[in-house]
């Protein structure tokens, strides 16, 4: 277990499956599988039930920006407290630094255009959002259905594109090695044409949780 809320490509390589895309500019992975489809099936129930619509920290003048719905799931479920194992057993970041596990709903139409999911500094939540836990540090975010046309993840800068695949996890470390800021991390959750996109979302931070 690590002390911090960093994870490593060696830590995440380890594991039969896990994937690097091939980049000097940021660390970023896929492991397909990762969930099993009944998990896929209780956590979607999960985000439907009690689904609001999607916020943003620094929101600007671009009111669709953010389309998505969103929805925080409690610790005390048990699909959670098992999803909170298994990213434990792959990423072996210490569980005090994580964010609450979020859902997100996309229906056709509605998208997150390119951001990078880190906190910038100087705007105007930083305080608000990083004086307990510092800034995001890995971002783990796993597909809960196939979607029948749409709704990619798009890392432009490196010429990536993820496919939403239920039980698919994808997860990149938002910092340099020199633990400053990545841009090279701006992804666009693309909209979705046909169907509906059901994601999971896991954030770490360089201290730990204290909200």
């Amino acid at each position: 277990m690590t002390s911090s809320g960093e994870s490593s490509a060696e830590t995440l390589l380890s594991h039969p499956g896990v994937q690097r895309v091939p980049s000097d500019k940021l660390e970023l992975f896929q492991l397909k599988d990762f969930l099993s489809a009944d998990m896929c099936t209780d956590l979607i129930a999960l985000i439907d039930k009690d689904r609001r619509p999607s916020t943003l920290a620094d929101a600007g003048d671009d009111h669709y920006f953010r389309t998505s719905e969103t929805c925080d799931l409690s610790a005390e479920e048990p699909r959670v407290k098992e999803l909170e194992e298994l990213f434990f057993a792959l990423n072996g970041i210490d569980p005090a630094h994580g964010e609450p596990v979020q859902g997100q709903r996309y229906a056709v139409g509605q998208e997150f255009k390119a951001h990078c999911d880190y906190f910038n500094p100087g705007g105007a939540d930083w305080v608000k959002y990083c004086s307990v836990a510092g800034q995001r540090t890995w971002t783990f975010m796993i597909y809960l259905n196939d979607v029948d046309a749409g709704g990619a993840t798009r890392f432009k800068t490196v010429g990536k594109m993820f496919q939403p695949e239920r039980g698919k996890l994808v997860c990149w470390n938002n910092r340099r090695p020199d633990k400053r800021e990545n841009p090279n991390t701006l992804h666009h959750g693309m909209k979705v044409r046909k169907g509906t996109k059901y994601v999971i979302t896991k954030w770490y931070r360089e201290k730990p949780w204290g909200w």
